[in-house]
């Protein structure tokens, strides 16, 4: 029996809409819950790194948003049963690492992680969109709302980025580039194990 009102129901009951493409939506998660995790130690490392810095507060917004962006796919993950990707622990550490070597590079370094980052996954998720309004607008409805939802804050997260000085980082294009570069690569492999 249940404790003081504690239920013992361990995960969701909601059940996938019928006749969805399966692999599309399992690669849609997956590759969606492994881009907010990364994000999530992307943040955390910078937080350790410049969370008592006057950035703080800032990547602190952002990282609350990606922690609420987690949670959801976390959810989604139960609801359509998609397993994660097998590359989580590689994510975890590599996420820490870029968040709070960016953030070694200061402010602006941190900042012009962000930048990179969100423009990649923004990018990533109008894909996605384009995908899912072709398959079926409206057998995918609530997925292509939160993601159009995730999307617009990943953009705000840019903007921040680009508001704090991203630009003014040493090396910005090339900093840049090899972050977006490993975010196509992460994005590539996250869809497919």
């Amino acid at each position: 029996l249940p404790a003081a009102g504690l239920s013992l129901r361990l995960c969701s009951t909601r059940v996938a809409p019928e006749g969805v493409n399966r692999p599309v939506i399992e690669r849609v998660i997956r590759v969606d819950h492994a881009g907010e995790y990364g994000a999530n130690r992307i943040y955390a490392g910078q937080m350790a790194v410049l969370g008592r810095s006057s950035v703080g507060p800032i990547i602190q917004q952002m990282w609350n948003q990606e922690k609420d962006h987690l949670k959801k796919f976390n959810e989604l993950m139960v609801a359509y049963r998609v397993r994660p990707t097998v590359l989580l622990p590689f994510w975890n550490v590599a996420g820490f690492v870029l968040g709070a070597g960016s953030a070694l590079l200061g402010k602006k370094g941190a900042m012009a992680c962000t930048v990179a980052v969100e423009e990649s996954i923004s990018d990533h998720y109008n894909s996605q969109i384009r995908t899912l309004v072709e398959e079926d607008p409206e057998k995918y409805k609530e997925l292509l709302e939160i993601i159009k939802q995730f999307r617009d804050d990943e953009r705000e997260h840019h903007d921040i980025g680009l508001e704090h000085d991203a630009e003014a980082a040493p090396a910005y294009s090339v900093l840049k580039t090899a972050i977006q570069l490993g975010c196509k690569a992460a994005i590539f492999l996250s869809e497919r194990i």
